[in-house]
């Protein structure tokens, strides 16, 4: 009985663990992640197409606008025929949620999207498109 109780209890301890793995977390928090695989949420409130520049990345970012962003969304120039519309036009002015690993750029947190599933307009709470 005593070993199917500790059995139970670091099953449930496992199962919370991995769960809490998985929660999206805010733009500003996305700091205190680096290195980590996690869902970032937050309004993408700048956005631009660097086509001059090397990469030709665009940029997306988060809550509050370049040069003063907290979290960004980079997505190269070999990527972008993968979206069904240009990116910086697509998610302007929208609540999006983006998976991936947290990298840091001159200080600020960031995720590299190279597939577009990887990022995903939040209409409503609980509501993706």
């Amino acid at each position: 009985m005593r070993s199917f109780l500790l059995f139970l209890l670091l099953s449930v301890l496992c199962l919370c663990s991995a769960a809490g793995g998985n929660d999206a977390i805010t733009a500003d928090q996305a700091k205190n992640y680096i290195g980590e695989t996690k869902t970032v949420i937050g309004q993408v409130v700048s956005a631009k197409y660097a086509a001059g520049s090397r990469g030709k990345p665009t940029f997306l970012n988060l809550d509050k606008p370049y040069p003063n962003q907290i979290f960004t969304v980079v997505i190269w120039g070999s990527n972008r025929s993968k979206f069904d519309e240009p990116p910086e036009k697509h998610f302007l002015k929208k609540k999006v949620r983006v998976t991936g690993k947290i990298s840091e750029y001159r200080g600020k947190p960031q995720i590299v999207v190279t597939d577009p599933k990887q990022i995903n307009i939040k209409e409503k709470e609980g509501v993706e498109k």
